[in-house]
Order: C-alpha cells, then structure tokens, then sequence
C-alpha cells in the first residue's frame, strides 16, 4: 500500500512550527514576510500563506492586519466567572488586562429580538468590549440592553457602568436570573479577525441573558474567548428544603 505525500504547505508549516518550538523565531518575533517566504521555500504566496494557516490555527502564529506575522506569546488564560456573569478580577489583573469599550444605540432584528423578547426595531443599547493583554487580543463582549433600561450615560460619556463593563459583567441592577449557553465553536470570520485567530480554531461562546423577578429579559449579552485564553467555572449548590427538614 503507498504513503500518502504530505502537501507542500504542510511540509513548509512543519518546518516553521520546528523554527518556532526550537527558538529560532522567538515569541513576539515577525516572520519574514510572506514573499520572502514564499521565495525562501519555492512556492506560489497562496501556498505559503495556506501553511501560515495551518500555524495560525494551531495558535503559534497571528497576523496582525498591515503588519504581517508574529510568533504567538504564551498568553496566561483568564478566568471567566458563571453565575456570576463576570470575567474573575484576580486573573485579569494578573494578565494586565487592558478592555476598551464602545458604545452606540442599534435596532433589534433576527437573534436579538427573540434574545431579549423585544419587538424588531426595539432600539437597544449595545456595548462592545474587547480585552487585550499586550497586544494580543483576549476577549469581546457585545452587551444589549433595551434602551429604557440601559443605565444611565449608555450610550455616551464616562460613568460608572465603564467599570463594570471592563470586566464583561452584567450591567444593570442585579438580576433575580442569570442563563448561560456555552459551546466551542469556530469563530465568524468577524470574531476571527478581532481576536486574531484562525477560521478554525476553536472559540468559546458564552451567550448570557440576564432576566429581573417579572421575567422581564433586562440584558443579553454575547462572549466570545479563544479557546486557549479562558476557563469558565460554574459553581452549583445544593438547595436544601428547609421546610421539609423542620419538625
């Protein structure tokens, strides 16, 4: 029986990923640039750029859009909280996370109407968070809330809800109900490009709806983590019928 051949890209990423483990190209190092490559190895850039995929997807290497190629830093993971709906603030201080935030005031259409529980058109608050440490991205957060209970200064100037926000928490008041969906996935090609990750790599997808004591859907918010970056711990307690234990 014959051997498959390994293809050509596979053959220039086994080499480079060899680079990369024996410290010829050091962490936070760019490669030479896809041309030189592609000259250095004898291949079309096409080629060249299919084995870089392979790196990128196996988290040793990012592109960085007008940049080029980096060898990846070993990144501390972070942890995200459930229940709690936060990202724990001992982990992130310790990866010197840095958290930008932006705001605006969007319509509700598709997921989010059945998210919230809203009409289409609802007019929503959306914050969109992503955390960095260095420059590597860690996280994105893309937070809703119906715009009659957005707190106050969102969308807008500086206040306190920014604090909170930094840390992918929930918002408003605290909420009688916090669900939380979670599934490793691949990333859209929006989440890849924001968090430097390949089209197949895995992310871990967080989709958290905060509801009050009416029911009432107060926030939804939409997480999204390389899956090398973050663990998530969910902590259950055991209710005791306290009634049933009287005598």
């Amino acid at each position: 029986m014959t051997r498959s051949v390994p293809s050509r890209h596979h053959d220039i990423a086994d080499d480079l990923r060899r680079q990369i483990t024996t410290g010829a190209f050091k962490p936070g190092e760019r490669l030479p640039s896809e041309a030189d490559l592609a000259d250095r190895y004898e291949v079309s850039t096409a080629t060249l750029r299919s084995a870089l995929a392979v790196l990128q997807g196996e988290g040793l290497v990012e592109k960085i859009h007008g940049k080029g190629n980096f060898v990846r830093r070993s990144l501390r993971k972070i942890v995200y909280v459930g229940g709690w709906g936060t990202l724990d603030p001992w982990t992130a201080a310790e990866a010197a996370m840095r958290v930008t935030v932006r705001t605006a005031t969007v319509q509700a259409d598709g997921h989010l109407t059945s998210l919230l529980r809203v009409p289409a058109g609802s007019p929503l608050a959306e914050i969109f968070c992503i955390s960095h440490e260095g420059d590597s991205p860690h996280g994105l957060a893309r937070i809703y809330i119906p715009r009659g209970l957005a707190p106050a200064g969102v969308p807008g100037g500086d206040s306190s809800w920014r604090d909170t926000a930094t840390r992918f928490a929930v918002l408003g008041s605290a909420p009688a109900t916090v669900r939380e969906t979670v599934c490793a996935r691949p990333p859209t090609p929006d989440e890849a490009s924001a968090l430097r990750i390949g089209p197949t790599a895995a992310a871990l997808a967080i989709t958290r709806v905060a509801t009050d004591s009416t029911g009432r859907v107060v926030e939804a918010a939409l997480l999204v983590f390389p899956g090398d970056r973050v663990d998530a711990v969910f902590t259950t307690h055991d209710v005791t019928d306290e009634k049933g234990t009287q005598r």
